[in-house]
């Protein structure tokens, strides 16, 4: 039977061995934390990207002579708990020579980036200014990368120009970031959202991928309310199966002078593939960046009889299924527009 020495005496030995135990873990953990990677820069941009694992941070961070040994820092992450929290974006690194000083300027530093915010329903020419704006990239030489064969190329677009595929998204770009980046990131993005269940879809309804963003930017053209997005689809296809003419604005205003603006006749008589008055069929390509509600509209269009819309003057339109009543319509919204304008001499 153990006396109370022994016992005092084992319950001293097990503290001891706990005080070791723990000295060893702490000291494993600061050699882990502090561990020395050699970055040989005083400071030193990167760029995290959106979704990346915690292997594909170590990889990119090694690959740019940031870190030398991925798997000290890749314990070191986990020993302070940010393998799920590693931000998106693009940081300066100060003097961040250990593991601690690397993971602590990823997680909490200042990032580099600038919010862009693009629009649905902006056509190139309009991206373009927004990033001169905001970014300092001048909007021509964007311009003209957007028509860059070989980047075409890569990511399989049938067509001359990046219009319709740069998605409408809110984005994390670099001050010092260049034309092809930025148009990777978008197409990058349209890419992820034109799901295989949008790609099958394609195929049932015997359209090309052009073709469908071709439409669905049409759409995006004439629609504001998602609710009526499959229904303004359903009239382009119902025009299409019945060969008849798309009759679109969207495409008039996209080749017409200083627009958009109000239409007049004589715009609808000017000669260009894209005028849908003139012209059977789709167009040779889309007219601006469709968001995902009008490619979704695109390819689920509502099963409606309506060949006819005019808007109505508050967002949505009115649909006939007749000339008929597409006249009647018509005269409705002529009749709303002359009172405005009357309303609006008045307030003068």
């Amino acid at each position: 039977m153990m006396n109370k020495s022994q016992f005092h005496l084992g319950q001293s030995f097990i503290g001891i061995m706990a005080a070791v135990v723990l000295g060893i873990l702490l000291a494993f953990y600061s050699l882990v934390l502090f561990w020395p990677q050699g970055n040989p820069y005083d400071s030193v941009k990167v760029t995290i990207p959106k979704g990346a694992s915690l292997q594909e941070v170590g990889t990119r961070l090694q690959d740019h002579n940031v870190i030398r040994n991925t798997r000290s820092f890749k314990l070191a992450v986990k020993t302070l708990g940010y393998e799920k929290d590693f931000p998106a974006g693009r940081f300066k690194l100060v003097k961040a020579q250990t593991n601690f000083d690397i993971i602590n300027q990823l997680v909490n530093g200042i990032q580099l980036n600038k919010r862009v915010t693009i629009l649905e329903g902006w056509t190139v020419s309009m991206i373009a200014k927004e990033l001169e704006n905001l970014l300092g990239i001048d909007s021509q030489e964007f311009e003209t990368a957007c028509k860059n064969e070989l980047l075409l190329w890569k990511w399989g677009i049938d067509g001359d120009s990046f219009e319709g595929y740069l998605f409408p998204e809110t984005y994390r770009f670099s001050e010092d970031a260049s034309s092809q980046e930025i148009i990777n990131r978008m197409v990058e993005e349209y890419k992820n959202h034109f799901t295989d269940g949008f790609e099958d879809r394609r195929k049932k309804l015997g359209m090309s991928e052009r073709e469908v963003i071709t439409l669905a930017s049409i759409i995006e053209g004439e629609a504001i309310y998602n609710r009526e997005r499959p229904v303004i689809s359903g009239v382009y296809h119902n025009r299409l199966e019945q060969g008849m003419r798309l009759q679109a604005d969207p495409t008039i205003q996209y080749i017409v002078e200083g627009g958009p603006r109000r239409l007049l006749n004589k715009d609808l008589k000017i000669k260009s593939p894209y005028n849908t008055y003139l012209n059977y069929g789709l167009p040779p390509g889309p007219i601006n960046n469709p968001g995902f509600e009008s490619i979704k509209a695109a390819l689920y269009p509502a099963n409606t009889e309506y060949l006819y819309f005019v808007a109505r003057g508050d967002g949505y339109h009115t649909f006939s299924r007749t000339q008929k009543e597409h006249n009647i319509a018509k005269r409705e919204f002529q009749k709303l527009r002359r009172l405005a304008r009357k309303l609006k001499a008045k307030k003068g």
